[in-house]
């Protein structure tokens, strides 16, 4: 995608967003079932990328990825009615004639960013969240994970139109793209380098930020290890 392209795309979503279409909670909540169907669909097709990308085993892949991601809409879509509710909060004594309440409200347009390592649950995870609580996505997978990254495109692009949920693919060109346009939270999940950059630009716009930052972990494997375990 191009730089324009991808400030079109988040043009369109803060559009459709202020429409106040994601905010009922029977939109939520059928956005949710789509994916579900979707996921569950597709599930073979899942586990071939993530074998093809990572090595992972179907046991392995349901367990660690796209069984997460169900049991996560499955969570919220039980949830999501009481998520998005008023509740009742004292009303000062100086305003004895008012009613007071909390009300959660959605960000807007959410940037989600996500590894290679989980590259299926890391990404709806947090989609699924978003959705729930009312906002629009735009969705940036790890190039280094391509045959998942396509699948999860497919799966997008058959749930959603783009000015709901968009998924960008590509490398790193496509990054400091997304990373100068305004979104109203950014969530990203990866090494401490780009996840700098991405608390570097969302200071110029006050963006919101979630960062799950990972690290490399020592291992040391000695005459005693069983090698083909290790």
């Amino acid at each position: 995608m191009t730089e324009q392209e991808i400030k079109d795309l988040v043009t369109r979503q803060r559009k459709y967003f202020q429409t106040g279409a994601t905010l009922p909670v029977s939109a939520r909540t059928a956005a949710l079932r789509r994916l579900y169907a979707a996921i569950s669909s597709n599930e073979k097709e899942i586990h071939n990328a993530l074998k093809k990308d990572l090595g992972k085993s179907g046991f392995e892949s349901y367990m660690c990825e796209t069984g997460l991601v169900l049991e996560e809409i499955s969570y919220m879509l039980k949830h999501v009615q009481r998520f998005a509710g008023e509740k009742r909060v004292r009303t000062p004594l100086a305003q004895f004639h008012s009613r007071s309440y909390q009300k959660p409200s959605p960000y807007g347009v959410v940037l989600i960013m996500s590894p290679w390592n989980y590259p299926f649950m890391l990404t709806l995870s947090p989609l699924v969240d978003a959705l729930a609580a009312g906002n629009t996505a735009v969705v940036k997978p790890s190039a280094y994970s391509p045959y998942t990254s396509e699948v999860l495109q497919t799966i997008l692009s058959q749930c959603f139109d783009p000015q709901y949920v968009a998924g960008v693919t590509g490398g790193r060109a496509e990054d400091p793209c997304l990373l100068k346009e305004q979104f109203d939270y950014s969530l990203f999940t990866g090494g401490q380098a780009v996840g700098k950059e991405v608390m570097r630009n969302a200071e110029e716009h006050l963006t919101h930020v979630t960062l799950g930052l990972g690290g490399r972990s020592a291992c040391s494997v000695d005459q005693t290890a069983d090698i083909r375990l290790a």
